[in-house]
């Protein structure tokens, strides 16, 4: 029987999922776990594009590229590429064809089966178009399931008791927020609400037209009058949007983004954290008016919460966590990965159909918030030995985390940087984990005191190296120590160094040759094909074993694959 697979079909990335060894497993395409939800047509190649390729190429010629599909399903909008229309249905379909591709190279066997989630707030006819889309794709859709269900099913929390969990999901195109009710083993969505049309592509939209604006203070040219300056732009802010969710300031620079009277124009902008999210604090506001809607709806107080769970990969947004923790009184989950969380999640319901054994999901979190000891004012007096965490527990490990603080007094040319491990509110309460001093502290205005930028990060093994630097002299100093870190178990330990292991052997990857990669390009279109199912399988096989002996740079075994490859193509060839 084929293996049913779970696609989390997203605004911004789509994955897709199986579960082996009892628990749910990314398969990846290369090195990556998700890939872009961007489809585009290349002139040059007169080829389609899907995932990273099609993202590239946007900047480029964003007229024949399509992004953020998603917010069309269910609607009559048409999208124009390489001179043909596509329905959003068709669209989506070339992003499901390009997930079963990479389920069956992974697999090394054909997959037709599939669970697809959607959000809980989609209307039903953008479900019926995402089942469409599937159909289209050559899958046989088994199920539509919603993404707070899928969530709720990657945390394992259909095998626990009765609880009330809030899922929080902030993609990159849409918004919903559920409460979910687990009961003997069944999870069940109690009340929904949300806004399709809102996500991180709306707050990538709200700082390019903060730099836009910048940029026609500085130069008088509208960069957004410029589709191609304009498409650049907006990719630099969804980069700069990430980077400020781990760090407080971030250059964005893009060369030769305009011309004036023949003139070039390069673009530099800072981007901070604060003026972010000021930026899209109204934005935020909107979603906890969602989040009251359906507390109301369900007649559920706050404290009747066991749980609040973040999905969706602009939930990473600090303000995100914040918000939440502050309105519900409760820690906001995040110890699975936001953006993968709803496909493994699809990939445990394929499993449940199947029949399959499901085990707990292994992750590897640190079960301590970090930070360093701080001094606050409050009614004008300074109040020290205040704890300010920077890596929170329950935080996905590796990670790594940068905010900025500021010395007592305008003068001040040395700080002592205090590391503790620990929940009090007051430093000393909590584990310390070591000290250093950052000295030749300068100021950009005499008036001001200093201001430093401190940088935690975590590895998987629990060691922790703490940076601090100075903004204006840009000096900096760092000390490395091991925090507590008790895993779970010693299966989460050999997961995580498997992971490691896998991310650390596809950086060194080396490019194939060019008639080498055109080998595998003609195979890979062969399997879509009608061909026997002996050589389907077989060719899938080989396939597999190819991209194993490339990852584990055996060049000598790889060579005799690519014979045999070249020698079983000229067979079908003939058939």
């Amino acid at each position: 029987m084929s293996k049913i697979v779970g696609i989390d079909l997203g605004t911004t990335n789509s994955g897709v999922s199986i579960v082996q060894n009892g628990a749910p497993v990314m398969l990846l395409n290369g090195s990556e776990r998700i890939i872009p939800s961007v489809v585009g047509y290349s002139e040059i190649s007169k080829s389609w594009l899907v995932g990273t390729p099609a993202r590239n190429q946007y900047v480029l010629d964003p007229d024949n590229t399509a992004r953020s599909i998603k917010r069309k399903m269910g609607s009559e909008t048409r999208v124009n590429m390489g001179g043909q229309e596509f329905t959003p249905q068709q669209v989506s379909a070339f992003i499901l064809r390009e997930l079963k591709s990479i389920a069956e190279r992974s697999l090394g066997e054909p997959v037709s089966d599939v669970v697809i989630t959607v959000p809980a707030y989609f209307t039903d006819a953008a479900r019926q178009a995402t089942h469409d889309a599937g159909r289209i794709a050559g899958f046989n859709v088994r199920r539509i399931i919603n993404e707070p269900t899928a969530a709720a099913l990657a945390y394992g929390l259909n095998q626990v008791e009765n609880q009330m969990v809030l899922v929080y999901d902030l993609g990159g195109g849409t918004f919903d927020v559920s409460l979910v009710e687990l009961m003997d083993g069944i999870v069940e969505v109690r009340a929904s609400h949300g806004n399709t049309q809102l996500g991180g592509d709306d707050f990538d939209q709200l700082l390019a037209e903060a730099i836009a604006a910048s940029f026609a203070d500085q130069h008088g040219l509208d960069l957004r009058e410029n589709r191609r300056a304009w498409a650049r732009l907006l990719r630099a802010a969804e980069t700069a949007k990430i980077q400020l969710s781990a760090h407080p300031y971030t250059w964005i620079k893009e060369e030769y983004i305009a011309e004036k009277n023949g003139v070039p124009l390069h673009l530099e902008y800072e981007a901070n954290r604060k003026d972010f999210e000021e930026l899209i604090q109204p934005k935020l506001e909107q979603t906890l008016d969602s989040v009251k809607q359906v507390l109301e709806d369900a007649k559920i107080e706050t404290d009747q919460l066991q749980q609040v769970l973040l999905v969706g990969g602009s939930s990473y947004i600090p303000a995100v966590w914040e918000l939440l923790a502050d309105y519900l009184d409760i820690e906001p989950q995040m110890s699975i990965n936001p953006e993968e969380v709803v496909a493994l999640g699809a990939g445990v319901q394929a499993a449940i159909i199947a029949g399959e054994p499901i085990d707990a999901i292994l992750v590897d979190v640190t079960p301590h918030s970090l930070g360093i000891a701080v001094a606050d004012h409050f009614m004008n007096q300074l109040i020290s030995d205040r704890f300010k965490s920077l890596i929170r527990r329950n935080t996905t490990i590796p990670t790594s985390r940068e905010e900025k603080f500021y010395a007592l007094y305008p003068d001040q040319d040395t700080v002592n940087v205090e590391v503790y491990q620990g929940e009090d509110s007051i430093a000393s309460h909590n584990t310390p984990l070591g000290n250093f001093l950052v000295t030749g502290l300068k100021s950009e205005d005499p008036d001001s005191p200093p201001e430093i930028t401190v940088q935690f990060d975590l590895d998987v093994n629990g060691i922790l190296k703490v940076t601090a630097r100075d903004r204006v002299s840009n000096k900096q100093e760092s000390i490395s120590v091991e925090a507590s870190h008790t895993r779970m178990s010693e299966a989460e330990i050999l997961a995580a160094r498997d992971w490691a292991n896998k991310e650390a052997a596809d950086a060194e990857l080396a490019e194939l040759p060019q008639d080498a990669a055109a080998l595998l390009r003609r195979a890979e279109t062969l399997l879509d094909d009608e061909m026997d199912d002996d050589d389907r399988q077989a060719l899938s096989a080989l396939l597999k074993n190819i991209r194993d002996a490339q990852t584990n740079s055996e060049s000598e075994d790889l060579g005799k694959m690519l014979d045999t490859l070249e020698d079983m193509l000229f067979d079908l060839d003939l058939e």
